[in-house]
């Protein structure tokens, strides 16, 4: 199947005050608008199903979904291959409440007070009631995948929600790795932050009876635009706007956290300069992003980091000619565009 090529709008942020972006979003999800909002709804019946004096807690966790790109894959992905059912519905729920649990357990770990605007969970009511909460949706999650008629999903959610907890442990363990493979660091990524979006394309394309090829290459999809995805976060804590990024620049260089345009620049340095950076990183001071930043900019750092999250987004939009020729196939190829353009924009 060749898939038209679609037209780039600038930036995937939701939030851009001129309006622009949320419209070309809207856009891009139209195939599955209606179900987003189904998916929102079962979330708010999932409070229900809480303690009264925990409700509160997971009403608060669980209103902070965001663009739901990973509803919009269960979405895209089951609409390319079949029908849509109320099982997708619960799927999308499912896999959204598993990376909001992982969300309410990061601002723990990273010590955030702002998490999209507003304050975090731990900030609001402490971290022993942050990590319970947690804890709490990542249980109910699998509850609600063990409700499916079939043990396969259940399996499966299971399976991914292990890999993405792994995945931070293992990110934890390379904090200050300044010498660490990239291959190793493609695995992290692909484990805490890809793992989910390759379960939400493959399973929605289970549920709408996808052909075992199919849902290969809706999993490879996954993979490869959730791998460029979290790339393209840990190059914004560098090269973003602090307004865009919903943080302070150089949150993840304070937390020792090992990322592709440093490994660029580690990479090729010279001996001094490597040195140089070593030291301002162990021994981080917020004065020193300045240098950072000049270093890294003579290194090219940013450009080969854009070159790689490039090669995986053609990666994705490659796996798309699996797919029937659909508007949700269409759509699915689209995406990668709007993180291509978005990433072009770094640095400017």
């Amino acid at each position: 199947m060749a898939v038209p090529a679609p037209q780039l709008i600038p930036d995937l942020s939701p939030t851009d005050p001129n309006g622009r972006v949320r419209a070309a979003w809207e856009e891009v999800v139209a195939p599955v608008k209606s179900f987003l909002g189904q998916v929102s709804g079962r979330l708010v019946d999932q409070v229900r199903e809480f303690e009264p004096e925990i409700a509160e807690y997971a009403r608060y966790a669980l209103d902070n979904q965001g663009k739901q790109l990973r509803p919009a894959l269960v979405a895209l992905s089951g609409g390319a291959c079949g029908k849509l059912n109320d099982d997708h519905i619960s799927l999308a729920a499912i896999i959204e409440m598993i990376h909001l649990a992982t969300l309410v357990h990061d601002d723990i770990m990273d010590g955030a007070s702002l998490r999209r605007g507003r304050s975090t969970l731990a900030m609001r009511w402490g971290n022993d009631i942050a990590v319970l909460v947690g804890d709490c949706l990542f249980a109910h999650a699998l509850k609600l995948a063990a409700s499916f008629s079939t043990a396969d999903v259940c399996r499966a959610v299971a399976l991914s929600t292990h890999v993405v907890c792994a995945g931070e442990i293992l990110q934890s363990h390379r904090r200050r790795r300044w010498n660490l493979p990239r291959a190793e660091y493609y695995k992290v990524l692909e484990m805490k932050t890809a793992e989910l979006f390759a379960l939400a394309c493959d399973l929605g394309g289970r549920l709408a009876d996808a052909t075992q090829p199919q849902r290969d290459a809706l999993r490879r999809y996954g993979l490869a635009l959730g791998t460029a995805y979290q790339i393209y976060d840990d190059v914004v804590d560098l090269y973003g706007a602090e307004d865009d990024a919903g943080k302070s620049l150089g949150t993840d260089l304070a937390k020792g956290k090992v990322t592709l345009p440093l490994l660029i620049f580690l990479e090729n340095a010279s001996d001094p300069d490597r040195q140089q950076m070593i030291q301002w990183l162990d021994a981080w001071d917020p004065s020193y992003f300045v240098g950072v930043r000049a270093m890294l900019d003579q290194s090219n750092a940013l450009e080969a980091s854009r070159q790689v999250i490039d090669g995986l987004l053609n990666t994705a939009r490659e796996c798309t000619t699996a797919l029937p020729d659909t508007a949700e196939t269409r759509a699915l190829f689209a995406l990668p565009g709007f993180l291509a353009q978005q990433t072009s924009s770094l640095g400017v």
